[in-house]
């Protein structure tokens, strides 16, 4: 783990190439069901390439100055549907639909039996990022309540049994992760602000039910949405759920802060946590300066201390343009170099 003052990290995703997926499918898309068609190479060569892409975006994590780097999420079609799609009582080949936040139907898996880890789903993911990375490493899951709300419940009594169940696996896929060498383990729970009065009754109990056992540093993000899918002029200036994280037993908390322009007078709340801050703006396709970014965390630093203080950005980046991305994350790691060396 780096020793420095304001590490940086990536939030999880990084674009994948283009001979790899069909990004105009993957385009303003975030299944919760598996997307197969996604992938342009046949299944006996799937695996091969999925692991030459993701040396590509480890490499561009280094060439960019990350210190805490990801596998990209490479192999993923979203953030949660392949984990959440693998395991036992998820039923993926009927989905429901539902209506999302935007009013359009969405497939969705269906809960039809007891919710199980069949196997590990991300191990052979951790134990290539580790092999092939020199550098602090960190892995992503998907969050227990989250799944809960990507999901059809035609199993358990209610929703909160559901996200418990979740829990219990993404807990047993975490501890296993661990062992296979991450240094950080991070969960997204982005649908917290979706349903906020729900996310008051268990969402923090789930959350600590599946980092049970876990003693490397750990993450929990939320966000907006993907910069590609949600407008800027959509997002709220504020977290609806947000305060409640301080009573997780995650030690560090992710924020969308540049894109919507946070108030960052919240994060007062959260004073017994270290803050990952975004410090990119997602939906702006052009490359922020360095100095543009050195303010952000400046910014950040008039609420936080240096020590409790992440450097990341807002959200994955799964559909910029490559060149975009590694832009962005170069002059993100720049700006904090220059920021260390004032406060140092």
């Amino acid at each position: 783990m780096p020793k420095h003052l304001l590490p940086t990290t990536v939030v999880g995703s990084y674009p994948q190439p283009e001979w790899l997926v069909d990004r105009a499918m993957l385009s303003k898309v975030v299944p919760r069901t598996r997307m197969h068609a996604m992938w342009r190479l046949p299944a006996e060569h799937l695996e091969e390439a999925q692991d030459d892409a993701t040396i590509v975006a480890i490499r561009d994590m280094e060439r960019a100055g990350i210190d805490i780097v990801t596998d990209g999420e490479i192999r993923r079609e979203s953030y949660s549907n392949r984990f959440a799609t693998a395991l036992e009582g998820i039923d993926d080949e009927n989905p429901a639909m539902i209506t999302s936040r935007s009013g359009h139907q969405t497939p969705v898996p269906r809960v039809v039996a007891p919710v199980k880890r069949r196997s590990p789903v991300e191990l052979h993911d951790m134990e290539f990022l580790r092999q092939n990375t020199d550098r602090a490493a960190k892995i992503t899951l998907p969050g227990p309540f989250t799944m809960s709300q990507q999901a059809k419940n035609e199993f358990y009594k209610d929703d909160e049994e559901l996200a418990m169940a979740f829990a219990e696996a993404v807990n047993a896929e975490a501890l296993d992760l661990q062992t296979a060498g991450a240094d950080v383990i991070q969960l997204d729970e982005p649908w917290v602000r979706n349903n906020p009065d729900l996310a008051r009754r268990y969402a923090v109990k789930a959350i600590n039910r599946a980092l049970e056992g876990i003693t490397v540093p750990t993450v929990v993000h939320l966000c907006f949405g993907y910069a590609a899918v949600v407008p800027g002029s959509t997002k709220p200036a504020g977290y609806s759920f947000l305060a409640e994280l301080a009573d997780t037993n995650a030690e560090q908390i992710s924020i969308e802060a540049a894109q919507p322009k946070l108030d960052l007078g919240v994060l007062k709340d959260l004073s017994s946590k270290k803050i990952m801050l975004g410090v990119l703006d997602l939906g702006n396709p052009e490359i922020e300066s360095a100095d543009v970014v050195a303010d952000r965390i400046r910014n950040g630093l008039k609420h936080v201390a240096a020590d409790r203080l992440v450097v990341a950005p807002d959200c994955g980046m799964k559909y910029m343009p490559r060149h975009v991305a590694f832009g962005k994350l170069k002059a993100m790691c720049d700006a904090a170099v220059t920021v260390r060396k004032e406060i140092s």
